[in-house]
């Protein structure tokens, strides 16, 4: 499946702003979807994810509360929603998906992901 993440930006401080990731290609065996984010010198880290059948999501404790996962099925939209951004939310975030059955537990590992999207920038300053 390819994605395409897209609506980062420059933001101040509490405020808010939503990241797309349309997914293409094999989009409707797409199981596991995911966003994970990346500051130079770090490991990518997870933020959240969700499977496309069934409820079941998983958020990073730092971002709990202020970042909401969401998707559109019709045109296979996956939405991060972040609000009361903070600095430390500074970061590249990318978005991954995968055709295979994770186990919620799972869903936090990069490396159970074996689809990208490009990376979209997103920084919290005043």
């Amino acid at each position: 499946v390819q994605l395409q993440a897209s609506g980062g930006g420059l933001v101040q401080p509490g405020n808010s702003l939503r990241l797309s990731c349309a997914a293409a290609g094999r989009a409707a065996s797409t199981y596991t979807m995911g966003w994970f984010r990346q500051t130079p010198g770090k490991e990518r880290e997870f933020v959240a994810a969700f499977r496309w059948s069934g409820s079941n999501t998983d958020y990073a404790d730092a971002v709990k509360g202020r970042f909401t996962i969401s998707r559109d099925n019709a045109k296979s939209t996956v939405y991060l929603q972040m609000n009361s951004l903070k600095p430390e939310d500074t970061a590249v975030y990318y978005c991954a998906a995968t055709t295979k059955r994770l186990i919620i537990s799972n869903m936090s590992n990069s490396r159970a992901y074996d689809s990208w999207g490009q990376g979209t920038q997103v920084t919290v300053s005043s």
